[in-house]
Formats: C-alpha cells, sequence, structure tokens
C-alpha cells in the first residue's frame, strides 16, 4: 500500500465544482477528516439541473465548516475563465487540487456540445496551465468516466484497456482530459492522477441521473422508460465511497522520478473507483421502487408495472459499466462496496425530506 506524501492539514485546497453532487460532498468529508482544513471551492451554479439543490449543498458546507472550525471561501464562477483561474491561484498558491468542475450529462452532449467544450477542456486547461505556472502544486486529481471505456466488449474494464471508442462527445472530452494531464505531467512534471467515476448515485445527487429521473416521473404517475429494455448493468456507486477514494487518492500524489534517458517520467496515475458489481437495471428499479415505497415517497399500492416501458438503447450509452479497481485496491487499501439497496435508502430517505412525503 501506498505512503501519504502529500499533507492537507492547514493547506489551501481547491476543488472545482465545489457545489456539484460530488464536489459538495468531498468538501464536508475534507472537514470532517482533516485539522485546520482550508478549502476554496468553486462553481458556476449553472442551471443544467436545479440550481436549489446546489444551493442547499453549499448551505450544508457551510455549517459543516461552522461546526468543525474549518476556512471555507466559495466563488461563483467558471473555469473557462483563464484571469479568474489564473488569480485564485495567485492568491492561494494551492498545494493540492481537485478538479470536478465539468459539464455532466452523456445525452446533453448530443445537443449541447459546446457547453463541454468550454468547461472540460478550455476549463481544464486553465486548471492545467495554473499548476504549470504556480510554484508548490503537489498534486492535481480530476474526474474522469467510466465513458471513456465506450463500446470496449472486455469487462471488467481495466485502466490498462485502450480506450479509443468513444460514443459520447462526452466521453472524449474526459479521454482528452487525461490525455492532457499527460501531457503536463510529462512535461512539466506536474504529479496528477485522474479517477474514472463509475455510475455516482446518493442523496441531493444530479436530477439527470436515471435513479432520481425515474423517483420524480413516477411521484408525478407518468412512465419511465428503461433502455435497452432492460438489459443494461450499472456499476453503481454510492457516494460515500466515491469521496472516500478520492480522499484517499489526494494525499499520495505519483512520484516523481527520472528515466532511463534522464529526463522524467510522467508522474502520471489512473484509477478506477466503481462498485465492481453491476446490477441489471430491472432489479435496480425494483429496489428504488421499493424503497421509494418504503420511505412514503410512493403510496403502498403504487402499481409500478403499469409506469413502466422497454425500449430500446439510446444513442451515447453502452450496455455495461463493470469497474477492475484491483490497483484503487493495492496502493490505497480501499474498494468501494456500499450495497446498492443501502444507498438508495439513503436517498429516498433524503428525497422524502427535501420534497416531501407521498
Amino acid at each position: 500500500m501506498l505512503q501519504r506524501n502529500v499533507g492537507l492539514s492547514g493547506r489551501p485546497i481547491l476543488v472545482t465544482g465545489a457545489a456539484g453532487f460530488i464536489g459538495s460532498n468531498l468538501v464536508k468529508r475534507i472537514f470532517h477528516d482533516v485539522e485546520n482544513a482550508i478549502v476554496v471551492g468553486i462553481d458556476n451554479m449553472n442551471d443544467y439541473y436545479d440550481v436549489n439543490i446546489k444551493r442547499q449543498r453549499l448551505a450544508e458546507i457551510e455549517t459543516t465548516a461552522s461546526e468543525k472550525g474549518a476556512k471555507w471561501t466559495f466563488v461563483e464562477g467558471n473555469i473557462a475563465d483563464k484571469a479568474l483561474v489564473d488569480s485564485l491561484f495567485s492568491t492561494h498558491a494551492f498545494p493540492v487540487v481537485v478538479n470536478l468542475a465539468a459539464q455532466a450529462g452523456v445525452r446533453y452532449s448530443i445537443t449541447n456540445p459546446q457547453a463541454y467544450i468550454e468547461s472540460n477542456l478550455i476549463g481544464f486547461y486553465n486548471i492545467l496551465e495554473a499548476c504549470r505556472n504556480t510554484p508548490g502544486v503537489e498534486h492535481l486529481v480530476y474526474a474522469s468516466s467510466s465513458s471513456v471505456y465506450g463500446s470496449n466488449k472486455k469487462v471488467p474494464y481495466s485502466t490498462d484497456d485502450k480506450v479509443d471508442n468513444p460514443v459520447s462527445l462526452y466521453a472524449a472530452t474526459k479521454k482528452s482530459n487525461e490525455l492532457m494531464a499527460h501531457a503536463y505531467s510529462k512535461l512539466y512534471d506536474i504529479p496528477s492522477t485522474g479517477l474514472r467515476f463509475f455510475t455516482v448515485y446518493g442523496p441531493a445527487g444530479r436530477p439527470d441521473m436515471a435513479y432520481f429521473g425515474f423517483t420524480n416521473k413516477l411521484r408525478e404517475g407518468k412512465n419511465i422508460q428503461i433502455f435497452n429494455y432492460g438489459n443494461c448493468k450499472r456499476d453503481f456507486t454510492f457516494v460515500d465511497d466515491i469521496v472516500e477514494g478520492v480522499l484517499r487518492v489526494m494525499q499520495h500524489a505519483p512520484e516523481k522520478k527520472k528515466g532511463d534517458d534522464g529526463l522524467p517520467v510522467p508522474p502520471y496515475k489512473v484509477y478506477n473507483i466503481g462498485n465492481s458489481c453491476p446490477e441489471n437495471l430491472l432489479d435496480f428499479v425494483t429496489i428504488l421502487q421499493e424503497e421509494l415505497i418504503r420511505a412514503e415517497v410512493l403510496p403502498a399500492d403504487y402499481d409500478f408495472e403499469q409506469h413502466k416501458e422497454l425500449v430500446p438503447m439510446q444513442p451515447g450509452d453502452v450496455p455495461v459499466t463493470f469497474a477492475d479497481t484491483t490497483p484503487l485496491e493495492e496502493d490505497f487499501g480501499f474498494r468501494p462496496s456500499t450495497p446498492l439497496r443501502q444507498g438508495l435508502r439513503a436517498f429516498a430517505e433524503w428525497y422524502a425530506q427535501y420534497y416531501g412525503k407521498a
């Protein structure tokens, strides 16, 4: 197992996408686990989904920071704004940077490609440039995605697999992030670690994700569409497991070293963070329904069969995602393991509290 080589206590950490699903949970976890925590968060607060959920997340961060005596600074802004990013780095000289800001969503990228180029490519370039021009950056951690595996047939997905077949622009931008990070690690000796997240879910998640969208529709008495006639499998990963993985990875940067040619070997790594237990979509919606009834989001006599449609595969989707997390386990002693029912129960209980019971 790798030893920690990056300290977090009393040092400014930048978290981009801090009002997002993963970002907000990471910031709260840092405040819980790190003494004298100092976090600067940035988020553009766009209306891709309900901004009120983002505001609630920020309110929870404020509360946690106050309870733990942590230092929290929030900047509403866009990482595609190079002057803003450079100013933040100049002011705080971050030793640790966690880039979670991105335009998310596979299907949205089909109709709104510009948003992905701005946030996922230009924004990430600005972060890389700021890391290059700021002395003392010890570790850049950034979000990649299981979508980079595209149409790969081999499962489980390994970080040793070739990932040259993206089936969406979103996937292509995430693979581009990995390539860009590798180039900067090689050229400028910037330690970087990319994390390929697998279908993240949990309380206060993104409303565009299937479990959240299904819940909204069922609650409104609308039909839900189950793609590929229910024959999809997803490696659903609970947000707390994702955050645990990110926090561990933050504290070990890839080692700087020289190759036989005397030039730097890129201090660069990529890991999968997934539950390593793909769930059939039909089983998933059955458990979701049961937990929504248990939390009284849906009435006990809800007729689920009447609201279910089996439909063909959507463009940009893949039939299965399945993470090989062996390197994560070997290097950090951690493997995501939250059972699907436990995670969906937490979501259902949050939903009942946020939106009210049936």
